[in-house]
């Protein structure tokens, strides 16, 4: 066994625990120092060392600008070793006025635009400094106000966090995903959370109704509305989870409709290209034309036309808010790591509480700092003096010893920062004016001594302290609302048979199933051109706005907007192609009209009923099962019932038994077998000797067209009663060379 391997000295773990404490140790570090910002500056890490390495490179605002080159290479090589281009990027968003609510870069070149945010220069091309925002986070970041770390390679140090003056979380919100954790944090306005943090400070216990009432609602650096409801808005603030709705605005301009404000992060490109792609589809008739005049002074002026002024601009733009991206939502989930260091889901009464405890320990670790460094200063001075007092003695003991400090220290009771302070004296500020101006010095060092320690030794006053510098700041980089809070009814897309232009059309489908639709109602199928071996089958009128519907020989029915359908130009399109109907079927007519309009629907067995067109509709591509039809059967061309009039079924056999009886005696069903409407007897019917072939609604005083294959033979009206009878009676026979029926019409 010489080659067994020796374990002596080596850990040995079960693999389980192995991986869960390395995924465990991955998921922390992720969401602690990658993905989740802090409650005290609401930065990200790498948010956090951009920003620190800036003000290290003199970059503040007012200063020259650098190339961002220069600071990137600073962030990844002394703090933040990963990819340059993420650096950058996170970079670039801080400096984008449409991504930030208070951007903290100023760049200058180009950072991008809101139709392409990520359309940014190099960052060799780019120059960037700090803006007059960026001290809220950095003015106190000397005073010993937090905690200091060691770089990742150990050569310098670096801030755990940044000493933040404003709750910056709030204002610029945050987004990031993390192991198991995510963060959506809509931006806010900086005077409504300093006013309901001021509030806070005042009340402790103030509720969401009170603090409502300074944060209206979340405010995003585009713009446009926000729509949801207040009371979506308070249950996200209770819960810290939920969605919102978020609206472009627009207004009125001579007729035009100007789109001047986005929804967040929405880009006026794709919403061009929504609405032109519905107007290439024929499904905006009532837009004209639709322009992009933005520019340097319109960073965003979308220009809809209106076919006309009897257009309601509401409904247009109700329709297009929900079919496009000129409305959204916006998920919101305040996961945020807490003061203890473990992420958390805050209210948002929380999250301000969370805050000002972290503002508090800042501001008086602030004073504590300046109180250390006051008292010091004022011991140097005590001792300074005694020097002056005492001048001659203590220049004879530095030149008689050869250790004066501590002779200085014995003879004079000094602390050994005296009488450093002491020996470092230069001979020329041993005039009696220097003596004067430490004096002077040590009567202001004492009052601001005494202040300091009044401030620490009484809340109320550092909570004074606290809502004057938030006010302060709140005066300096504050700004008006942009984001208008209204409360407005959902989107609602317009109908389909709504988006299209009313125009008269005729529906005509041939014997193999070809459709195409014309327009006007006075054109003759009869004389359009079919493909051969086709010809005419049925045809109906209608308008462009309507649904178009077909029935096959299985008594399916399928439908389609009368636009969609290619014009009468060509030869149409094979219905097989748009629809899925059954294998072997065949399509046997076209309906078309109001949802109301009833139509009478046959079997060649002999059964039928009539329906309405609204029971016939089908989205389906494979079409509605509407009329029953035997085995080896099909249906028959069916037939419009005119509106509020008198009329009669004429049906008539493939022998040329015709029969008309009173439309009263049909049903009105949505679907089914139907009733009998003539005798065939079903021997004959099996055996395919005879067929319905055709049925129409005659109106009072119409007369009946018998049509065959070469003539067309016109009963009148009164000479219908010689074949009048009763439903499901066999008919009378037409005359010899009329009895070879393809269809039967009725009109004047």
């Amino acid at each position: 066994m010489q080659n067994q391997l020796n374990l002596e000295g080596v850990e040995q773990l079960p693999l389980k625990e192995y991986t869960e404490k390395a995924y465990l140790d991955y998921s922390m570090y992720v969401i602690l120092d990658r993905a989740l910002p802090q409650i005290g500056d609401g930065l990200k890490p790498v948010q956090r060392r951009i920003i620190y390495a800036m003000s290290e490179l003199g970059l503040s605002a007012g200063q020259k600008p650098k190339k961002s080159a220069r600071t990137v290479g600073d962030v990844i090589g002394k703090y933040h070793p990963h990819g340059d281009s993420a650096c950058y990027e996170a970079m670039v968003l801080m400096a984008q006025d449409f991504s930030y609510r208070y951007s903290l870069v100023d760049g200058q070149g180009n950072w991008g635009s809101t139709d392409d945010p990520k359309s940014f220069a190099a960052m060799r091309y780019t120059e960037s400094r700090l803006k007059p925002y960026a001290r809220s986070l950095l003015q106190e970041l000397g005073l010993g106000t937090v905690d200091w770390v060691a770089n990742f390679d150990g050569t310098m140090d670096e801030p755990v966090v940044l000493p933040a003056r404003l709750p910056n979380l709030l204002l610029n919100g945050t987004m990031g995903i993390a192991v198991g954790l995510s963060t959506d944090l809509p931006p806010h306005n900086l005077r409504e959370v300093a006013s309901a943090v001021i509030h806070l400070i005042d009340k402790p216990k103030a509720t969401i109704t009170d603090i409502m009432k300074h944060i209206k609602g979340p405010d995003f650096p585009t713009g446009g509305e926000l729509v949801s409801p207040t009371s979506d808005i308070r249950a996200i603030y209770e819960t810290g989870n939920g969605t919102l709705r978020l609206r472009a605005s627009y207004t009125m301009d001579n007729g035009d409709i100007v789109i001047h404000a986005l929804p967040y992060q929405i880009s006026g490109n794709k919403i061009l290209e929504q609405i032109a792609a519905q107007m290439r589809n024929k499904k905006l008739p009532m837009v004209e034309d639709l322009r992009d005049e933005s520019d340097h002074e319109d960073p965003i002026r979308l220009v809809i036309t209106p076919k006309s002024k009897r257009v309601n601009v509401e409904e247009l733009m109700s329709h297009l808010f929900s079919t496009t991206s000129l409305e959204r939502t916006v998920r919101v989930n305040m996961n945020i790591i807490a003061l203890d260091g473990r992420p958390r889901t805050f209210t948002l009464i929380g999250l301000l509480t969370e805050w000002l405890k972290f503002r508090k320990d800042t501001v008086t670790r602030r004073l504590q700092h300046r109180l250390q460094i006051v008292s010091d200063r004022l011991l140097i001075l005590d001792g300074l003096l005694v020097a002056y007092l005492n001048i001659d003695e203590v220049i004879a003991i530095i030149r008689r010893e050869d250790k004066p400090k501590p002779v200085l220290m014995k003879r004079f009771k000094l602390l050994d920062i005296q009488a450093e302070a002491i020996l470092n004296l230069r001979l020329r500020n041993l005039a009696k004016l220097e003596e004067m101006k430490m004096r002077g010095e040590q009567d202001e060092l004492n009052e601001e001594r005494d202040g300091l320690q009044k401030i620490l030794q009484s809340a109320a006053r550092l909570k004074t302290l606290i809502k004057k510098e938030i006010l302060e700041d709140a005066e300096s980089y504050g700004d008006a609302r942009r984001t208008t809070i209204v409360s407005r009814q959902a989107a609602q897309a317009l109908d389909e048979t709504q988006l299209v232009a009313s125009e008269p059309v005729t529906v005509v489908l041939s014997q193999r199933g070809w459709a195409r639709a014309t327009k006007g109602h006075e054109i003759d199928p009869l004389t359009l051109n079919y493909k051969s071996g086709d010809g005419f089958l049925a045809s109906a009128p209608g308008r462009s706005n309507q649904l178009a519907m077909f029935v096959d020989s299985t008594g399916r029915v399928y439908s389609v907007l009368a636009q969609l359908l290619p014009s009468a130009r060509g030869q149409g399109e094979p219905l097989s192609g748009r629809f899925k109907p059954p294998d072997g079927a065949v399509f046997c007519g076209a309906m078309i009209g109001e949802p109301t309009d009833r139509w009478l629907l046959a079997s060649d067995a002999g059964y039928g009923f009539i329906a309405t067109l609204q029971d016939l509709v089908s989205r389906n591509k494979a079409g509605k099962a509407i009329l029953r039809v035997p085995s080896g059967g099909k249906a028959v061309v069916p037939m419009r019932v005119p509106a509020d009039a008198e009329c009669l079924i004429a049906a008539v056999t493939s022998l040329g038994r015709l029969l008309l009886f009173e439309m009263d005696e049909l049903p009105l069903l949505a679907k089914g077998k139907g009733l009998k409407l003539m005798n065939i007897p079903s021997k004959m019917y099996k055996a395919a000797e005879e067929h319905l072939a055709a049925v129409a609604v005659v109106a009072e005083d119409d007369d009946l067209q018998v049509h065959t294959d070469t003539r067309t033979m016109t009963i009148k009206w009164d000479g219908l009663d010689h074949y009048y009878g009763e439903r499901a009676m066999r008919g009378r026979f037409l005359p010899k060379g009329w009895r070879k029926v393809v269809r039967l019409s009725a009109g004047d």
